[in-house]
């Protein structure tokens, strides 16, 4: 069995594709700037599987953000789009990972207590990566990150969050919202659930929603109308 492989310089360049866009919402055009493409084959000429890695720096033709692309095909994974037509499959991967319509907090997680500020984009990165029952986790972990941060009393996660109402920092309806986070947290923790993904990006939008209205909104208004009559 011989293998060969093949690199070539920009023999994809100038492509265009749909990517989920780091800064803009949603899918829009990136094109790729510059590529080195990787090709290889194994086997005898008459029954070699083949496969390629186009790796791309690429850039969205909306808000000019760079990023990195590697786009895989193979000759056994394809599928029929006519009666004597066939498309190869592509498998992407994206650096940084991220979701199609989540533009995350953006440059305002400087905002974030330091404490704060990791555990939220580790938890973005494990819902970009589709990693379920990390990002339930991380979910769990920002709530007690804040908790923690606010310096709530009591013995566990429960009685803090309550201890968050009395403090005025939630109301009861948003701690009534966050025991569900804190319930999902704790049946990935203990038993490995994975939770759809439906249920995690609502999760990130309430925490997310929270540390605007705990730390982000508080610090912006402080900036701002600094030096007005109080």
């Amino acid at each position: 069995m011989s293998t060969t492989i093949e690199y070539h310089l920009n023999k994809t360049q100038n492509v265009e594709v749909a990517l989920p866009c780091q800064k803009c919402s949603g899918k829009t055009t990136h094109k790729a700037l510059v590529t080195v493409d990787v090709h290889g084959s194994e086997g005898d000429p008459r029954y070699s599987f083949e496969w390629s890695d186009d790796h791309q720096i690429v850039q969205c033709l909306g808000c000019k953000s760079l990023s990195f692309r590697i786009a895989s095909t193979n000759s056994e994974d394809y599928y029929p789009i006519s009666e004597d037509e066939y498309e190869y499959g592509v498998s992407e991967k994206l650096y940084p990972p991220r979701l199609e319509g989540r533009k995350g907090l953006g440059n305002d997680t400087v905002h974030l207590p330091t404490k704060v500020r990791p555990i939220y984009d580790e938890t973005l990165t494990a819902l970009a990566v589709q990693a379920p029952i990390l990002a339930a986790i991380g979910l769990r972990a920002l709530v007690e990150a804040v908790c923690q941060e606010k310096k709530a009393k009591g013995s566990d996660l429960f009685k803090k969050i309550d201890s968050l109402v009395e403090q005025r920092v939630l109301t009861p309806a948003g701690a009534t919202i966050l025991h569900k986070i804190r319930a999902l947290g704790n049946a990935a923790a203990h038993e490995a659930k994975p939770h759809n993904d439906r249920q995690l990006s609502l999760a990130m939008d309430i925490v997310e929603h929270m540390l605007k209205d705990v730390y982000i909104l508080p610090k912006q208004a402080e900036t701002e109308f600094e030096g007005e009559a109080k």
